[in-house]
């Protein structure tokens, strides 16, 4: 067993009926809080009355903003320049990754009040983040990005010049990370289907991540059979519900920690690119690539590093997602981007078209899809090997 090292994690509290901890949390904090909500997922749900009486019986105040889409830099800085005079103990986010996010950038600049671009990764000065940063307590609603976990805020520019970088530091990791699998009950199957997929590719790139270690794969190996046997149920709303949703919270949670820890792949790597120059929603750009990015990756394995180990890995994927031993390794690889394939298609995940990417534009996605993620890919893609990952998908 080779040596390893884990940052920082935050103290989890994972369980149904885990929203009502929250206040007691906070109170021990202070009585103030920045409460950052997307805008009605979690607000037009059964559990937002109950909550906000919590609040008040623990005299908690707070200020109360929400997040629509995905945060820029520009809304985060706005943000942080309104409230930046109020004195708050703690910034608690409830939503989505975008809310979470956003909350996790605010915390951290709340006291700093510089721009978010001197700290962003890839398109400003890049400065030391030294903080101080408010304690931040998150509150997953959705099953994917597993932001509760990282130490990253992913901010977005869209359109032609646009970006996709992340504001990171150690100093961001959530105090708390509260993991309710109750409140997944208000997500469509839309959102299900995206986001669970995220879930699921970060746990597959992680576990074939070049950094990956022996506390990162357990995880990933118990994440991805949480997924394996909650995803397509819980999409189409079949058997016990409630199971699904607590199986699907835990994947998504452990792939924020094994990403946070080893890194991802070029799923993640076209993703920011994607992201930033069109409008597509990020885990249907991990949904949608996984099964060509799975493939390409082991063909260029199989044809320029066959002793690469994440081949071996791949082999244990398809054990895990198909339930079922591979006497030939070649069999294993194709039942797995078969079932990947499968999944992306009942899903309804859409091609890349659908959003308006033409070929002629696949040069520019791939000249911006090299950053962080693609360096942790088990093995160095050709352009011409990403430019097939992403003409399969169109």
């Amino acid at each position: 067993m080779v040596n390893f090292s884990i940052a920082r994690l935050p103290r989890i509290e994972f369980g149904a009926g885990s929203l009502s901890k929250v206040p007691d949390i906070i109170a021990g904090y202070g009585s103030r809080i920045l409460l950052i909500t997307g805008t009605r997922s979690f607000t037009d749900s059964n559990h937002w009355q109950p909550f906000i009486d919590q609040l008040k019986q623990h005299a908690i105040n707070w200020q109360h903003c929400t997040i629509a889409d995905e945060p820029s830099p520009t809304l985060i800085d706005d943000l942080v320049k309104i409230y930046a005079n109020d004195t708050f103990d703690a910034v608690v986010g409830i939503g989505g990754g975008s809310a979470l996010d956003a909350a996790k950038a605010i915390a951290g600049l709340l006291k700093v009040q510089r721009s978010v671009m001197d700290y962003l990764e890839g398109v400003g000065p890049e400065l030391p983040y030294e903080g101080p940063s408010i304690p931040f307590i998150a509150v997953p609603t959705t099953a994917g990005t597993g932001s509760e976990a990282t130490k990253n805020a992913v901010l977005s520019v869209q359109g032609e010049n646009g970006f996709k970088k992340s504001f990171r530091h150690d100093k961001l990791v959530a105090e708390y990370a509260i993991v309710d699998p109750d409140l997944l009950a208000s997500c469509p199957p839309s959102v299900i289907a995206a986001n669970g997929m995220d879930a699921l590719t970060q746990l597959l790139e992680s576990y074939v991540s070049l950094k990956s270690n022996a506390f990162t794969d357990s995880l990933a190996i118990s994440g991805l059979q949480a997924a394996r046997d909650a995803l397509i149920p819980l999409y189409r709303q079949e058997g016990e519900l409630a199971q699904h949703r607590e199986k699907m919270a835990y994947a998504a949670l452990f792939s924020g920690i094994t990403l946070a820890q080893v890194g991802l792949g070029s799923v993640h790597g076209l993703a920011s690119p994607l992201g930033a120059f069109y409008p597509i929603p990020h885990g249907v750009v991990c949904g949608t690539l996984v099964a060509s990015a799975t493939r390409i990756n082991i063909h260029s394995m199989l044809a320029r590093e066959p002793d690469n180990s994440a081949l071996a890995k791949y082999v244990q994927v398809a054990e895990i997602l198909c339930q079922k031993h591979f006497s030939k390794s070649a069999a294993s690889f194709t039942a797995l981007i078969d079932l990947l394939t499968a999944w992306t298609d009942e899903l309804a995940l859409p091609r890349l078209a659908h959003y308006n990417l033409q070929e002629t534009a696949f040069d520019k996605v791939i000249a911006n899809c090299r950053g962080s993620s693609m360096k942790t890919n088990p093995i160095i893609l050709k352009d011409e090997e990403i430019r097939r990952i992403l003409l399969e998908r169109l």
